[in-house]
Parts: C-alpha cells; sequence; structure tokens
C-alpha cells in the first residue's frame, strides 16, 4: 500500500526550510574547502531531474554545478572509461551534481549492448576501487538510486509523451526502458552487490510520491555533510552618491523589444 502524498502547502514549507539549510552547506563547502560529489541514478522518470532542480535552486551556480554529459564520443569511448568524468569532479569548495554518472555502464550500456561484455564486469571491478581513491583524497561521495514502480513509470511516460513541453525528456532509451523492465531490474541488483561499499553506500529513494522523494533525499543529504552554519557578513546597500551631471542619451536612439506584456495588461482591464 502506497504513503499518502504530501499536502502541497505541507510540502513547500519543508523544502524551502530544507533549502535554506541547503544554502547554509553551500557557505560551509566554500569557507571549509570540502568538496562534494552527490549522484543521481534510477529508473527513467523516476524524479532524478526534478530532484536536482530543487536542490540547486537557491544554490550559487558557480559553487554548485550540474553535470549531465551527453553521449560520449568516438575519442572518449577509446579513453579509460572513468576518464571523461575526472575532469567535472569537484576543486576545493564546490559541489558537483551528477545527473546520472559513470554508472550508465551499469545501466543503460549493459542493459541495451552498448558495451561489451567485458567493459562492463571490468566495470564493476573497477568502480569501487575508483571511488575509493576518491574518498581517500578527501571527496564526500554520495550515492542515490531513485525508484518508482513499473505502472507509475508508464504514467510519466505517457503524460510527458502527451506534453509538448516536456516531451524532449522522452529518449528512445527511455521508451524502451518500459520492454526491458526486469533486465534493469536484474542490472540495478547486480551493480549494488559490486558496488554498495562502505566507503560510498547507496541509498535507495522511493519516488512514487516525489514531493516525499524530494524531502527524504534533501534532508538525508543535510544529514550526511558535516556542515557547520558559517557566520556571513551582512551585505550593507551604500547610499547612492549625488549627480555629477550625467544625461542619458534620447531614448528614440535606442532599440528596445516590443512591450508585448502590455497587451496582457490591457486585457486584466477589459
Amino acid at each position: 500500500m502506497s504513503e499518502p502524498r504530501i499536502p502541497k502547502k505541507a510540502y513547500e514549507q519543508e523544502l524551502r526550510r530544507l533549502q535554506a539549510q541547503l544554502v547554509d552547506m553551500q557557505a560551509w563547502v566554500q569557507a571549509s574547502g570540502a568538496r562534494i560529489v552527490v549522484i543521481f541514478e534510477g529508473r527513467d522518470a523516476a524524479g532524478k531531474g526534478s530532484t536536482i532542480k530543487r536542490v540547486s535552486e537557491y544554490l550559487n551556480p558557480r559553487v554548485t554545478r550540474i553535470v549531465a554529459l551527453p553521449t560520449p564520443t568516438e575519442r572518449e569511448r577509446s579513453q579509460w572509461y572513468f576518464q571523461r568524468y575526472v575532469p567535472h569532479l569537484p576543486a576545493a569548495g564546490e559541489i558537483v551534481l551528477m545527473d546520472r554518472s559513470w554508472y550508465n555502464r551499469a545501466g543503460v550500456e549493459h542493459v541495451m549492448g552498448y558495451c561489451t561484455n567485458a567493459e562492463y564486469h571490468r566495470f564493476l571491478h573497477q568502480a569501487p576501487i575508483f571511488e575509493r581513491m576518491l574518498v581517500e583524497d578527501g571527496i564526500l561521495l554520495l550515492k542515490y538510486w531513485f525508484s518508482v514502480s513499473p505502472d507509475e513509470q508508464e504514467a510519466r511516460f505517457r503524460s510527458r509523451a502527451d506534453d509538448p513541453m516536456r516531451r524532449w525528456k522522452l529518449s528512445p532509451n527511455d521508451v524502451l526502458s518500459i520492454t526491458k523492465w526486469e533486465d534493469y531490474s536484474r542490472a540495478k541488483d547486480s551493480m549494488f552487490v559490486h558496488t554498495d561499499i562502505p566507503e560510498a553506500p547507496w541509498y535507495e529513494v522511493p519516488s512514487v510520491d516525489k514531493r516525499r522523494s524530494r524531502i527524504n533525499m534533501i534532508s538525508h543529504l543535510l544529514s550526511r555533510i558535516p556542515y557547520d552554519v558559517v557566520d556571513r557578513e551582512d551585505v550593507v546597500i551604500p547610499q547612492r552618491p549625488p549627480s555629477r551631471g550625467y544625461e542619458r542619451p534620447p531614448r528614440n536612439l535606442e532599440n528596445y523589444v516590443p512591450d508585448v506584456a502590455s497587451t496582457l495588461a490591457d486585457a486584466d482591464h477589459r
């Protein structure tokens, strides 16, 4: 039996509170020089992207970067598999949110036949080694798996297909995942067996109710980062100095965008 959906008002209040804490955490990351990598993986349409959006909504994009890599190039395919991800790792005072990650190899690449069995098994062997190296070097690595029921996934696919504003979210591989549900389940189980390590464990996020999953994920993330609230200097807005005789050029010499919004204002008074 599924849990009741969180009421919108309660969800928005709690989300706002957690987002304020994320801002505090980011300030600590900058002050301490911490490096954080958060991996978002899971079923297609399980809510990874919308959760990333809520996590990053009020954070400084110069500090908190979202990494969503495209299909690898021919050159990248010839590299060591993890090589294309290394340049995106954080420096001191940075947070990286990975919208999918090196775990593509254990999921879509393996299920869809985009890698060989040898490459797949090499990944399962090397991933824990690679992640232990990151953690040993001081990177805080968190891995989240978003799960969703087959019925809910299909409903979300159909909703996207009917919405021209969100249809771009449906790739050919996304659609095919409906027909390969059990293959992806087996791939996920095998991935967890090999890569759920003490240094970098997997945390599963049930996501049938997106509101619940976002609150739970962000709350857990904050609980896993040992941040302190950093005192920040108050921002003082100075007084505007008196004019020194500047005169703006005539407005008719400048190009303005058409004021189409005025039609909306006029419509409101009709």
